[in-house]
């Protein structure tokens, strides 16, 4: 499932979308998400997964649209061995403000979890992410993993993030992590001997992906 939003101007207004999948027993769902638009829209949007046994399930989103934006990604474990893996990747700049919020609910055994989010800030733009990873206590032989890097492009960007895990079982496999710092000068100067010019190099254009 693919979901697009674009803005043709550079008008205010509001995106609210909401999207609920079911994925039953042995089921795949992947779901793609490109947000991409007007410098002054306001975009609120959720995303909600209740999964079978033995299923698996994907979101991948890129942001670079919008003056606030957030994305609220809620997914539940309702059978044994099920799988999902949540990517994300924003671009801001100007003062667009990013926020991403995810929730990952292991409320049945042996299932996998896997999650990336990254975030590219220049200007004095803001990007927050929230991530929670819950274990309920009879969800025994959990493989949990979440991880968060984000870059800044100039000294006023700030980037709030805030992984958290809530472990109530004691036979599981969880790790979680962080990472926030400046455009490293090695990148730059790998950059600049391909023939880049410094304000390209340290440009949005380069680093985005």
């Amino acid at each position: 499932m693919t979901e697009s939003y674009v803005g043709l101007d550079e008008g205010a207004y509001f995106t609210n979308p909401v999207t609920e999948a079911i994925v039953g027993p042995a089921g795949r769902f992947d779901h793609y998400k490109l947000q991409r638009e007007s410098e002054k829209a306001f975009h609120v949007g959720a995303l909600q997964i209740h999964q079978d046994r033995n299923s698996v399930a994907s979101d991948n989103s890129l942001s670079f649209g919008g003056a606030l934006v957030r994305h609220d990604v809620k997914t539940w474990f309702g059978g044994e061995g099920a799988e999902v893996a949540l990517y994300g990747l924003y671009a801001t700049h100007g003062t667009q403000h990013m926020d991403s919020h995810t929730l990952i609910d292991h409320a049945a055994p042996a299932c996998t979890s896997r999650e990336l989010y990254k975030g590219i800030l220049d200007g004095h733009s803001r990007g927050v992410f929230y991530g929670n990873i819950v274990v309920h206590k009879d969800a025994q032989k959990t493989n949990a993993m979440q991880t968060n890097k984000n870059l800044l492009l100039s000294r006023e960007a700030l980037v709030d993030s805030i992984p958290g895990l809530q472990i109530l079982a004691n036979d599981v496999k969880c790790r979680h992590g962080s990472t926030t710092g400046q455009l490293d000068d090695d990148a730059v100067f790998y950059l600049r001997s391909r023939g880049i010019d410094l304000e390209t190099a340290r440009s949005r254009r380069c680093t985005r992906f």
